[in-house]
């Protein structure tokens, strides 16, 4: 008779939200539905031409074998490089590993890094699978709020800090706020790691999505003393639209990426070799396609922070970066339509996925209730007519 039950750290963590989000919304779509999806961190334009020639010449030079775990050396050159010219980052190919895309860089950080017993501190709101990752490793999740604006609680921080904090997790611009953190800011987070010796783990996966004249700053580049405390991830997913070719890296002193290089060998082995050329192609060729697209990011996110200000009951900061925006709902708890009942953000988003087939995501993921991520990673076309059914759909509440 088979054994009916999983391992118990099945019990420990939980799926991805968003990631279930989609595939209901995948169904819906599948079954007819005209569904716009406000909910999926994904850019809707196509991966450009160039770099899509990177990847079919791979295939047509047969460069479909294994490569080095840490992947090629041409591409570890090329996002060093990178690194010291954009970033300011000090590092050489040697302290770069190459991984399946960057939510997999940051969980094989986190296992290298900690222990049971640690504690990693997560401002909140946070990307919903931080918190997970970090329960997987054997580490426990602190949360912190941020400000009102979302940015960074220094006093919040280092009320958290004990002996038993090993790292904190940042992400800038930032995923679900679009809050970009500034110099000051995290150079007084680089000074607390430093008193205190722990690692910062900083995802800067949205980096080149910056609007308004706002800069984006790695942590990594202020001191000798605080890179060698700080993990940066990255990768191609969102600046070049890579998204299903899962590549994204890590950039840390040696020791940390001998760990995740091991880590990796025993999970994934190498990195697909296709992904890795079109990476190439995509970090050392035109940046014209990437410009264009910022700039038209830039436009739905002037358009969609105007309409949310606006709709009366919702209110947000303006987004600086990325491409979402998080909007305080509360005004709407306790109001109905119909059988409708608006107890919570997860009700309000249910009632939009039903009643309008616009999907959202609700704060309680990114453990911040009374909150809705909305993302303009979609057409203006379709930004519009969403923004009119979440218009038309609130005003039935009463």
């Amino acid at each position: 008779m088979a054994t009916t039950e999983l391992s118990k750290r099945m019990s420990r963590f939980s799926g991805s939200p968003t990631s279930a989000l989609q595939v209901r919304v995948s169904e819906l779509k599948r079954q007819g539905k005209n569904i716009i999806s406000l909910s999926v961190g994904e850019p809707d334009f196509d991966t450009p031409n160039y770099v899509k020639v990177g990847g079919i010449k791979a295939i047509a030079d047969g460069f479909t074998k294994y490569t080095p775990g840490n992947g090629i050396f041409e591409l570890r050159e090329a996002i060093a490089n990178k690194l010291q010219t954009e970033n300011n980052i000090e590092c050489t190919p040697d302290n770069i590993c190459v991984c399946v895309g960057a939510k997999q860089a940051v969980y094989s950080s986190l296992m290298v890094l900690c222990d049971a017993g640690d504690e990693v501190i997560i401002p909140v709101p946070c990307w919903v699978s931080y918190t997970e990752m970090v329960k997987l490793s054997g580490a426990t999740p602190v949360l912190v709020p941020c400000k009102s604006d979302f940015d960074l609680d220094m006093e919040e921080i280092k009320k958290a800090i004990t002996p038993k904090t090993r790292a904190i997790i940042i992400c800038t611009p930032n995923n679900p706020t679009g809050v970009v953190y500034s110099k000051e800011t995290l150079a007084e987070l680089g000074a607390l790691a430093v008193a205190h010796d722990f690692f910062i783990v900083a995802d800067e996966i949205y980096e080149k999505l910056v609007y308004d004249g706002n800069e984006h700053f790695s942590v990594a580049s202020i001191s000798k003393e605080i890179a060698d405390r700080t993990v940066t991830i990255n990768g191609f997913s969102k600046s070049y639209a890579m998204t299903g070719w899962r590549i994204g890296y890590v950039e840390a002193r040696k020791d940390i990426i001998k760990g995740v290089m091991s880590f990796q060998s025993q999970v994934t082995s190498s990195n697909c070799s296709i992904s890795q050329k079109a990476a190439l192609t995509a970090i050392t060729g035109p940046q014209d396609d990437l410009a264009a697209m910022v700039k038209e990011f830039c436009n739905r996110k002037n358009y969609v922070f105007e309409r949310v200000s606006k709709i009366p009951g919702l209110s947000c900061p303006e987004p600086k970066g990325a491409f979402y925006v998080l909007v305080d709902v509360k005004a709407y708890f306790g109001k109905s339509y119909q059988e409708w009942k608006i107890n919570n953000a997860v009700d309000l988003c249910e009632y939009l996925l039903v009643t309008q087939l616009v999907a959202s995501v609700p704060g309680e993921a990114y453990n911040l209730p009374g909150k809705v991520r909305f993302a303009y990673a979609t057409s203006m076309e379709d930004l519009k007519t969403a923004f009119d059914r979440i218009e038309d759909a609130l005003a039935k509440l009463q």
